[in-house]
């Protein structure tokens, strides 16, 4: 269809060409014995069948060159868009009236070509304005409405920010159970990037990639269709940057979103840019049972530690507690005394000793 309308504008194109020009060059070329050859109807069959074998050789490139155009601006981020498109309409407006005065020039390189070239020149610088500090004018905007929400009598409304989940949040799953309980706010955000990645890992040749991939579309697909969540997919993307992670950040800034994941390095990421996260691991330790130093606990010794004469147990939520001098004890479940307690985002460690020993020294 689309070659088919590129081959029309062709015929159109060059018929109203041979209509306006054919004539002219025919009589220039005093080559007319007949007055009916110099007819402009004429003209415009004869440019209108050269144009159209014109189009059949270069309709395939325009077609492609079409279709990349359309592509590329359906990745561009509506944000992105908007902005770059009111920059062009404000650089156009302030060439519109650079460019009257230079109307009432004589010269014809000022009164034509120079307003061409301004017109140009600030489209683009105004559209580079408007794409390039579209975050900027975001948050000026925000800023704006905040400040007047705080001057009403009325009080300010907060109204909860969006949740932006990484790959790894969906993978891991609990963040549904999460959702169930309601201890989100706001929006559930999904970028189509991640969607891209957990699709590429689900389609993995490793078989634990693969099930980790459609493990987490299927958590995906419980949040959308049956927790009491509102969930968007964020369309956009950013062709400038290629890491996933930095992508996230980059969206967090746009939308003033929360990033929720698990991921340690992520997190540390989040901080020193000044982004909000949420780590479901530092939840998941804050509602894990208090275990303090002194305190005595039954555990199963199950294997070796890293460290000379150390064994390794668990509690029954996934904590792992490092017993000293444990290793020959191993396979037998046994008392022991909390030395100390390791917590960070990562996880939590705790490390304890055998009480046997305790009461033997």
């Amino acid at each position: 269809m689309l070659k088919i309308i590129v081959n029309v504008f062709f015929v159109i194109l060059g018929g109203t060409i041979g209509y306006i020009y054919v004539p002219d060059i025919i009589e220039l070329l005093n080559v007319a014995s007949v007055s009916w050859i110099t007819s402009p109807y004429l003209g415009m069959v004869l440019g209108a069948i050269i144009f159209l074998l014109i189009s059949y050789w270069l309709a395939g490139y325009i077609v492609d060159f079409l279709k990349w155009v359309e592509d590329s601006l359906f990745k561009i981020p509506a944000v992105d868009l908007l902005f770059g498109s009111l920059g062009l309409i404000l650089g156009l407006v302030i060439a519109y009236f650079i460019n009257i005065p230079l109307q009432d020039i004589n010269i014809e390189l000022v009164s034509q070509v120079l307003p061409l070239f301004i017109m140009v020149l600030l489209g683009y610088f105004g559209f580079l304005l408007g794409f390039k500090r579209r975050d900027e004018f975001i948050n000026l905007l925000k800023s704006s409405k905040k400040d007047k929400s705080r001057a009403s009598e009325e009080g300010e409304v907060i109204k909860p920010k969006a949740k932006i989940l990484d790959t790894s949040v969906i993978i891991d799953g609990r963040i549904a159970d999460i959702c169930q309980t309601n201890f989100l706010e706001g929006t559930i955000v999904i970028p189509q990037f991640v969607l891209g990645e957990l699709q590429h890992i689900a389609d993995s040749s490793d078989a634990l990639k693969r099930n980790r991939g459609r493990r987490g579309l299927d958590v995906l697909n419980r949040i959308q269709k049956e927790l009491p969540v509102k969930v968007e997919i964020y369309e956009g993307d950013f062709e400038e940057i290629h890491e996933v992670d930095s992508k996230l950040i980059k969206l967090a800034k746009v939308i003033e979103g929360i990033i929720v994941t698990n991921d340690f390095n992520l997190n540390k990421v989040c901080d020193l840019q000044g982004v909000s996260v949420l780590n479901i691991n530092d939840l998941a330790n804050a509602v894990k049972p208090v275990v303090l130093p002194g305190e005595e606990l039954v555990v199963q010794v199950i294997k070796d530690g890293k460290e000379h004469n150390q064994g390794v147990a668990y509690l029954d939520d996934g904590t792992m507690i490092v017993v000293e001098e444990g290793k020959d004890y191993i396979g037998q479940t046994i008392e022991v005394l909390i030395t100390s307690v390791l917590q960070t985002s990562a996880g939590r460690m705790i490390f304890a000793k055998p009480k046997l020993l305790e009461k033997a020294l």
